[in-house]
């Protein structure tokens, strides 16, 4: 989820990759809020509406995999070591692979626009159907079970000042003609921030060009692609300025989408005990096609067999397919993973765990002196830096002191609504979410992130609250997921513009019915 313009392979934010339907933009899960009929859960798969909205690339195959199991248990730790982490992803991959049997939905549209849709290895026989697109449709199954479906064109329900988080991360191609045949200048080594920087003239905001980096690019400028100052910029009120805006850069924009609602007793036989349904979607393009020429025909695994284990076997089918783009958590591909091609790898990212690590902190030392200097207790160790540093890791040993509290520390949630029927349901940890890469919705509760993922979700905001000090307070509160969408934080920091990073609330309103996401511009 949160996965726009990733993999880099399909990254038209390059100025030599096309929009490809590839691109696989968000997945949304949580239980249904209708309970008439018995307990269903909703899932949404959005991407790149090519070759247009409603209307699909019948080279396309879309996968959406599932799978049903109990809340996991929290480690009982007296402390937290990097030692205690590894044993932990080791002992989740054990469980969770040796589990896995996912059900799996298919769905493709052949060239008269009518999508197959396939269900295999659920708890009846395997069967499928054929809708119209762009028209929602109610399917009973053989077992008298009623799913609904839609595939089609929808509003993008994703509500994010993307250009703002590029801003973040100092991301060359968003304001400047980068083509993907150079890696060097993507993420330039400026030091991540969330305040400009005080001579930082690549990105800082400009008032003569004011569009940069919003729909208008300037070419690569020759000269060092660098920054060698050493404080935040202030305005002559002694203001910092926002690297974010606010502004929603996905109005007005729309994308194509599976949805589907699906009653929980189809998925599982033990409803009561298996309450979290562990949702991934996966892009494939047929190989005769030549599309997505960067991703090369014959799968990853064939190079890496560790990445995917045997349970893994491609049918034949999916043997003329080769896999693009996935998409769980958000920001776990298009953030942590930096979005690279080798890295779309679903739910066993097991072996990445690592790399979080050292990306994480990474990210910290730009995120975490921005934080203190608004006055904000921040989870990361950055030894009081008065100012964002540009730091890699080679080894996670040296980056997880740092990071540690970040990983580890509950992340409260703003009330207690999440938990709809009050059970004793542990707060998640950031450590918790991005391994596996699956969208857990917890069906006792709302499905709210980091329990799921809902339509209103700001997410972007609520993964920038991962390197705030949950433990610290602001007007007599915990610090939660939201705070940074509370607008009374922003009025009283000295920060210009005063205002939330990401937009509150979608460009368009939900539909409180199937399909939930709001109808296409």
């Amino acid at each position: 989820m949160a996965d726009h313009n990733d993999p880099n392979a399909v990254n038209s934010i390059f100025s030599d990759v096309d929009v490809s339907a590839a691109d696989l933009y968000d997945l949304f899960g949580f239980p249904s809020d209708h309970p008439e009929g018995g307990e269903k859960v909703v899932i949404a798969l959005t991407f790149a509406s090519v070759p247009k909205t409603g209307e699909f690339d019948s080279d396309m195959l879309y996968r959406i995999q599932l799978h049903a199991g109990p809340r996991v248990v929290q480690p009982a730790w007296n402390d937290f070591s990097l030692d205690d982490l590894t044993k932990y992803f080791e002992a989740v991959k054990d469980k969770y692979l040796g589990e896995l049997n996912p059900s799996e939905i298919r769905v493709s549209v052949d060239q008269t626009q009518k999508a197959k849709v396939e269900f295999k290895r659920f708890r009846e026989a395997d069967f499928s159907f054929t809708v119209a697109t762009n028209e929602p449709v109610s399917v009973t199954t053989s077992g008298g079970r009623r799913l609904q479906v839609f595939v089609g064109g929808r509003d993008d329900a994703f509500f994010n000042d993307l250009p703002g988080f590029f801003r973040s991360i100092n991301y060359a191609p968003q304001f400047y003609h980068v083509p993907h045949t150079m890696p060097e200048v993507r993420e330039l080594k400026i030091p991540k921030t969330l305040l400009e920087l005080e001579g930082n003239d690549l990105f800082n905001y400009d008032p003569k060009n004011p569009l940069l980096g919003r729909g208008v690019k300037k070419d690569l400028p020759s000269g060092p692609l660098v920054w060698t100052g050493n404080r935040f910029a202030k305005d002559a009120d002694g203001n910092y300025r926002f690297v974010y805006s606010g502004q929603d850069a996905q109005a007005g924009r729309n994308v194509n989408a599976v949805i589907l609602e699906i009653p929980i007793d189809l998925l599982t036989e033990d409803a009561a005990g298996n309450r979290i349904v562990n949702v991934w979607g996966e892009s494939w393009v047929l190989k005769a096609a030549h599309k997505v020429e960067a991703i090369p025909d014959h799968p990853l695994w064939t190079e890496k067999p560790w990445v995917v284990p045997d349970v893994f076997e491609l049918d034949d089918e999916l043997q003329k397919y080769k896999l693009v783009d996935t998409t769980g958590q958000p920001f776990a591909d298009a953030a942590l993973n930096e979005r690279e091609d080798s890295r779309q790898v679903g739910a066993n990212n097991f072996w990445l765990a690592p790399h979080f690590v050292k990306r994480l902190a990474h990210l910290g030392w730009g995120f975490g002196p921005s934080i203190t200097a608004l006055g904000l207790a921040t989870s990361f160790d950055h030894d009081n830096s008065p100012v964002s540093v540009h730091k890699t890791y080679d080894s996670a040993l040296e980056a997880f002191p740092r990071v540690k509290k970040t990983l580890f520390q509950q992340l409260n949630m703003p009330d207690d609504t999440w938990n709809k029927k009050g059970l004793d349901i542990p707060l998640r940890r950031p450590f918790e979410i991005f391994v596996p890469n699956v969208c857990a919705i917890d069906m006792d509760t709302t499905g709210t992130w980091p329990f799921g993922r809902r339509l209103e979700d700001q997410v972007a905001t609520r993964f920038l609250s991962m390197f705030l000090d949950m433990s610290a307070e602001f007007k007599g509160r915990k610090y939660h997921v939201e705070i940074l969408g509370d607008q009374s934080l922003w009025d009283q920091a000295p920060i210009v513009p005063k205002t939330p990073p990401n937009p509150l609330k979608n460009d368009k309103e939900f539909l409180n019915q199937f399909p939930y996401l709001a109808d296409p511009w």
